[in-house]
């Protein structure tokens, strides 16, 4: 229903009627929709934690390391893509303030960027990237840049955008963030 209509639209009665329940079962569990929602963002969040697999003890060096870049994209895109619906409500309340929803986007947005700090922390200490790069920067930037794009993929296509075009590009703008380097194909 969040696909398909507003999520201040969304009423207890058109949840009811869809679950094939009442009003009243509805409200056994869930105070409002916003508590529906809640459970809902909560188990996606979960999920979440599969993209920390994307990065974590990945290698971020040769063509390893570009593969690592366009898997962490491919991912990071499919997850938004999946969940698009419910991941607009819960930037929606974390961008009015709602703690509830922000506590939700910051978990699932951490899984990615404390491995890519981690990664980004191990290429200094190896000497691969410039003493001065501050990893928890460099991985809080390019987990914003990906959440912005991912929740933006259909207006890229009206600016001319294919999604085939996006993603090698936005690969290589990850690369270059944790690495400093353009990638080895």
């Amino acid at each position: 229903m969040l696909s398909s209509s507003p999520y201040r639209d969304v009423k207890v009665i058109d949840v009811a009627r869809k679950a094939g329940t009442s009003p009243a079962t509805f409200y056994q569990y869930f105070p409002d929709v916003e508590g529906a929602v809640l459970e809902i963002a909560e188990q996606m969040a979960a999920e979440g934690a599969e993209l920390t697999e994307l990065v974590a003890g990945r290698s971020w060096v040769g063509k390893a390391g570009w593969q690592t870049a366009q898997e962490l994209v491919d991912g990071f895109l499919e997850f938004w893509r999946r969940n698009d619906a419910i991941l607009r409500v819960v930037d929606l309340g974390a961008a009015e303030g709602d703690k509830r929803f922000y506590k939700l986007r910051m978990k699932i947005l951490n899984s990615v960027n404390n491995s890519l700090s981690d990664a980004v922390a191990e290429l200094q200490s190896k000497g691969r990237v410039d003493k001065e790069v501050n990893p928890a920067a460099v991985a809080g930037s390019i987990v914003a840049m990906l959440a912005a794009v991912a929740s933006h993929q259909k207006g890229f296509q009206t600016w001319g955008v294919k999604p085939a075009e996006l993603k090698p590009n936005l690969a290589l703008l990850v690369h270059l963030g944790v690495t400093g380097k353009k990638p080895t194909r």
